[in-house]
């Protein structure tokens, strides 16, 4: 690339003077290591971009004209008299980010008007969104009526007006916001966060991260203040997290957590809470509350508060994890059986808080839990059109079928959570799931707090990213990671510049080497540290990451074992027959997919003990084929296993796991494993055989 085509690149992918610095803690605030850059700095490329692409011509760019009810016109964040709930906002919250990435003005074009009407629909006293109606609305089937009233919802739009302005430097944020932020300081102490809902109350956080970001903006120091309200009537998830009980705060009988139950919501609760009491583990509030100690960190720096989400992730892993990254969760939590649901908005909320974590507190742990749950979960629960979607998804899921399973939320579903339809399970997920992809990318790159570059998530991507007050630095970051090991970039610069290159090392990668212009370079490349190489970069500098993939085991519920590799974790290759289902009440059309190979297989224990040269990895030509699906899968693992005839359908699912070396079939089969996400049936959490 020459440097007349690189400053056309600055003009092409510039923004705004307004949105073009990166927002740093304002002190009394501790500093930030990592900064998110301006919504459109990053842009996707190969098969990341792909999945963009297919989000647009999917649900994400047509659910106004798919799911009117709740997208269209009549929306009440529109001026309607429709939904006035979360749903449009959940939407939004993901449409926005997609279309000013990919610098789309037909997306753009559809985003306008929510904000539009937000704006300039804002109450005197500063209340923002939908208004209490005259005359009560006709019920409309599936649509949540909520109070119009409740903090919850707004939120969501705090969200979306805050990437509004990332991406356009609009200042009418920064006033309605402003405002609007003022008035709840006023009516907090009156009307608290769970006054009308439960939802506000575990959801705080996400009310107060924007509430630090416009004071990193303005400085205003009553803002301050409402951070600490929010902080004071949300959900003690610190308390909780760390059983940190005294006498005045002992909160164990209303929110059993780290108990060793596996089923926090017993009959002596059922009897004795209050139905939003009971939800106090809701999967999808567990997956955005877990980050509400971090979040408050910034104004109260305690290491406390981190160790209480670490803490926090290691009892979630221990009593209802599963392999691909996520936890049991069909809604409320529901124990670490790899038959127990997942739900869609728990998988892009919880990636949301890991993003959010991961640029206060510059922790690898949470970049690697990040990248298992957007390489493994996130892809298997849309279909590859992205015009379909699972409400739950499991690590064993072997029959998609309208039949009840062992969900706690199932009958008023009618057993439709793991079918792929629009309204399937529960719609929510139908608004929610556009957020995930697109705040991914936005999240492969970050500003550094020593004026330098981070490269902490890995994808196919690029950036520009701007160098003290005069200069910007256009990266490339080339590779088919998750699936490769090799990953370079290609530094473009119109000037040489000095300044620091962030990289991530995964804790799984054992031998990690960097070269720039093919030298190796010095620093210790330790699984689990960030390395920072120094220098004076100049035009065409070539930055080469390898990172060492080996195939490694895991334990989980039941006896279990999971097989992966790098970030990937690996699941059997289930040969698949997709049935469309039509024209059902309410849920309109959607798919079954039942199986065509048997699933029943035990991994060889010698092949546990030597992983080694128990599984050979074997890549495909997919020649850049979208890589989600079976056909497009860009490499394999092969291996030997021996069938359990015993083990067979309970439920609807693959019944409970046999016991550690149950009765198996004497003659090996060989079989193949194919990436997670790519699968759509599947066991991933296996018995192990003799």
């Amino acid at each position: 690339m020459n440097i007349k085509h690189f400053l056309l690149l600055i003009l092409v992918f510039g923004l705004t003077a307004e949105s073009k610095a990166q927002v740093q803690n304002r002190k009394p605030l501790h500093a930030n290591p990592y900064m998110e850059l301006p919504l459109g700095a990053i842009q996707a490329n190969g098969w990341l971009k792909e999945q963009l692409l297919r989000m647009k011509t999917g649900l994400t760019g047509h659910l106004d004209e798919q799911y009117p009810q709740v997208a269209g016109k009549r929306n009440g964040w529109l001026g309607g008299d429709g939904d006035a709930w979360e749903r449009g906002p959940y939407w939004i919250d993901g449409l926005l980010p997609l279309a000013y990435m990919l610098k789309d003005q037909e997306l753009i074009q559809k985003v306008k008007p929510w904000i539009e009407w937000t704006l300039t629909n804002q109450r005197e006293d500063g209340y923002i969104g939908p208004k209490p109606l005259t005359e009560k609305p006709k019920p409309e089937p599936g649509i949540q009526k909520e109070p119009v009233e409740d903090w919850w919802p707004r939120m969501v739009m705090l969200k979306v007006l805050q990437q509004y302005y990332s991406a356009t430097g609009d200042k009418r944020v920064i006033q309605a916001l402003s405002k609007y932020f003022k008035y709840q300081l006023q009516e907090l102490p009156k009307h608290p966060l769970d006054q009308w809902s439960f939802w506000g109350n575990r959801r705080g956080a996400d009310n107060m991260m924007v509430v630090y970001w416009l004071y990193n903006l303005t400085g205003e120091s009553f803002l301050l203040d409402l951070a600490n309200l929010l902080y004071k009537q949300t959900f003690p998830y610190t308390t909780v997290f760390t059983n940190a009980y005294t006498k005045q705060n002992d909160v164990r009988h209303l929110y059993p957590f780290n108990t060793g139950n596996t089923y926090p919501y017993n009959q002596e609760l059922i009897q004795r809470l209050h139905v939003g009491q009971l939800q106090s583990f809701h999967c999808v509030n567990l997956a955005q509350g877990i980050k509400t100690p971090i979040i408050y960190y910034q104004q109260h720096p305690d290491s406390a508060y981190i160790k209480a989400v670490k803490k926090a992730f290691q009892d979630i892993a221990l009593f209802h994890g599963q392999a691909q990254g996520m936890y049991g969760g069909d809604e409320p939590l529901h124990g670490n059986a790899p038959t127990q649901g997942v739900e869609f908005c728990s998988v892009v909320e919880l990636l949301f808080s890991l993003e959010s974590m991961l640029a206060i507190t510059g922790d690898t742990e949470f970049a690697d839990h990040l990248e298992k749950i957007a390489y493994n979960a996130m892809p298997t629960q849309a279909t590859d059109d992205f015009n379909h979607r699972q409400y739950f998804q499991s690590a064993n899921q072997v029959l998609i079928t309208r039949a009840k399973r062992n969900f706690f939320e199932d009958d008023g579903h009618q057993g439709t959570d793991q079918c792929y339809g629009l309204l399937t399970g529960y719609p929510c997920c139908t608004s929610n799931m556009h957020q995930g992809w697109p705040k991914l990318v936005q999240n492969l790159w970050y500003a550094t707090e020593d004026q330098g570059v981070a490269a902490l998530i890995y994808g196919p991507s690029e950036v520009e990213i701007p160098i003290g007050k005069n200069h910007t630095v256009h990266i490339t970051e080339d590779t088919n990671y998750p699936f490769d090991e090799t990953i370079q970039f290609t530094l473009q610069t119109a000037k040489e510049l000095s300044f620091p290159f962030h990289l991530r090392i995964p804790h799984w990668a054992e031998g990690a080497t960097i070269a720039v212009n093919g030298t190796p370079v010095k620093e210790p490349t330790l699984p689990g540290d960030i390395v920072k190489i120094n220098r004076t970069w100049k035009n065409g500098d070539k930055v080469t990451l390898t990172l060492p993939m080996h195939i490694e085991t895991s334990r989980w519920a039941e006896s279990s074992v999971a097989v992966e590799r790098g970030p990937l974790v690996y699941a059997l290759k289930i040969d698949e027959e997709w049935r469309k289902v039509s024209d059902v009440p309410y849920f309109g059309d959607f798919y079954e997919v039942y199986p065509k190979s048997d699933w029943n297989y035990g991994l060889l224990e010698k092949a546990i003990k030597d992983p080694a040269n128990g599984f050979e990895v074997v890549k495909n030509n997919t020649q850049g084929q979208y890589p989600w699906n079976l056909t497009g899968a860009p490499l394999v693992l092969k291996t030997h296993a021996k069938q359990i005839p015993a083990w067979k359908l309970y439920k609807n699912m693959a019944g409970p796991l046999p016991h550690p070396f149950s009765e198996a079939a004497d003659e090996e089969t060989p079989i193949v494993l194919v990436p997670y996400g790519c699968s759509t049936l599947r066991i991933s959490q296996f018995p192990v055989v003799n």
